[in-house]
Order: structure tokens, then C-alpha cells, then sequence
């Protein structure tokens, strides 16, 4: 069974253009997150997935593999569907290309949990540190059935706690598939709750699809860079640690 990593990584950003070639600390924020991905043993081969030459050339001049996609794709799924297409493997990892700091082993968890649970997809979760940042809408939160399946996702929090004191859980924006299903999401109509929560996940779940989902054991991710904020936190945190 062969497991490819694949790293959607478009120019345009609302909130900071060109992204993915920003400096850190000496090397832009795409080769950072693809070397990350090589240190996990689940892959067999790492791709970035983009839609403009200047990213394409970025990643080709530091040896990495990147391939150009059609520019109109909706999300990072169907950008990662259309590099899937070409590439022989069974498995797929859709991996953030604005996570620097991203720990390899959550791959290689998240690897582990789609090929033994069965499922078309699978992704993590990790619990809330603190009741404020369960409350930003911004920070997906995740509620599983008794089998570790995904029952839903919302920017609101879940569950509501009427009763005692539950865990509430985040999910983390890391996603496996079984390529064979890749095709079938892309089929799959728009639905009433993905479109309300902008949460693409929930359109597998109304179609009657299961998401496996595990309690990642590496929790610490780092930074995810969305903002000019995020950028210099992660230059000082990467800094610090060098």
C-alpha cells in the first residue's frame, strides 16, 4: 500500500499574498513545511500541488517536487484530487502548506489511522487547551461516535454542556483519503451544513460518508501561518529553538 503526501500551495491570500514563498528564517514557509514531510516514514513520495510558476520554480530549485494544477480549483481537496489522478498510490495526505512547524509523526499517526480504520477519510483532533480558544469560530471543533467516527464539525462549540464537564475537541486541518474516493467527493452536490459552516469535511458526512477520527499524540503544531502576525510569531519561535 503506497501513501503519498500532496501540499496544495496557491499565490493568492486575502490575507497574505504569496505565502507560501515568505521567508523563514532564511528559507521560504513551502520548503519548510516539505521538508517536515520528508522526515515522515508513512510517505513514499511528497508533492506540491500549485497554480503559479513562482512557486513551481521556488520548490524545483531547492530539489523538491511540484507539479501545476488547473488555477480554478474551490478548495485544497480538489487541488490535491487533480494531482492524486496522476500519481500510482492508494493512499492520500492533504497537508497545509502554511504549517512550518508541522511534526512529521502527526503524518505518520494520521497514515496509520487511514489505512487501519477502513474509512475514505481520516483526520486528528486534539482537545481545546482553554474555553477561549474553543470559542473562536476560527477553531474547528470535532464530535466522534463511540467507533472514532466523525459525527460533526462546527465553528460553534460541541457538545453543549448542560451536563457535567465534556472534553471538547479541534480538529486539526490535516486529511487522508483513499484515492479512490478523491473522484467520489468531487461528485458529491454542495450540501446545506458545509455551505452554512464553510466546513468542506461535512459535505462527505451528509452524503453519508465516514471520517475516521483519532486524538492526535503530538499536539504541538506550532504556528499556522494566515497573517503577517503569524509570520513574525513564526520567526521568532523558529529563533528561539535554533
Amino acid at each position: 500500500m503506497k501513501t503519498i503526501g500532496i501540499i496544495p500551495a496557491r499565490w493568492a491570500s486575502s490575507r497574505l499574498p504569496g505565502k507560501p514563498l515568505a521567508d523563514l528564517c532564511g528559507k521560504p514557509v513551502i520548503r519548510h513545511v516539505y521538508e517536515q514531510c520528508l522526515k515522515a516514514r508513512s510517505l513514499a513520495r511528497v508533492i506540491v500541488a500549485t497554480d503559479d510558476e513562482r512557486i513551481l520554480n521556488a520548490v524545483a530549485a531547492f530539489g523538491g517536487e511540484a507539479v501545476m494544477t488547473a488555477p480554478d480549483h474551490p478548495n485544497g481537496t480538489s487541488r490535491v484530487a487533480e494531482v492524486a489522478a496522476r500519481v500510482e498510490c492508494d493512499y492520500v495526505i492533504n497537508i497545509q502548506g502554511d504549517e512550518p512547524m508541522l511534526d512529521p509523526r502527526v503524518i505518520d499517526q494520521l497514515a496509520d489511522v487511514l489505512v487501519h480504520a477502513g474509512e475514505p477519510m481520516a483526520t486528528l483532533s486534539v482537545p481545546f487547551a482553554s474555553a477561549a480558544e474553543a470559542a473562536d469560530p476560527n477553531n474547528v471543533k470535532v464530535v466522534v461516535d463511540q467507533k472514532g467516527r466523525a459525527l460533526y464539525f462546527s465553528r460553534s462549540v460541541i457538545p453543549f454542556a448542560r451536563c457535567g464537564t465534556p472534553v471538547v475537541f479541534k480538529h486539526i486541518g490535516i486529511y487522508g483519503y483513499r484515492k479512490d474516493f478523491l473522484p467520489v467527493y468531487l461528485r458529491l452536490a454542495e450540501t446545506p451544513l458545509a455551505e452554512a459552516e464553510s466546513l468542506e469535511q461535512l459535505r462527505a458526512l451528509e452524503h453519508g460518508y465516514d471520517i475516521a477520527v483519532a486524538v492526535s499524540a503530538y499536539p504541538d503544531r506550532g504556528v499556522g501561518i494566515n497573517t503577517p502576525h503569524d509570520l513574525e510569531l513564526a520567526r521568532k519561535l523558529m529563533s528561539e529553538k535554533s
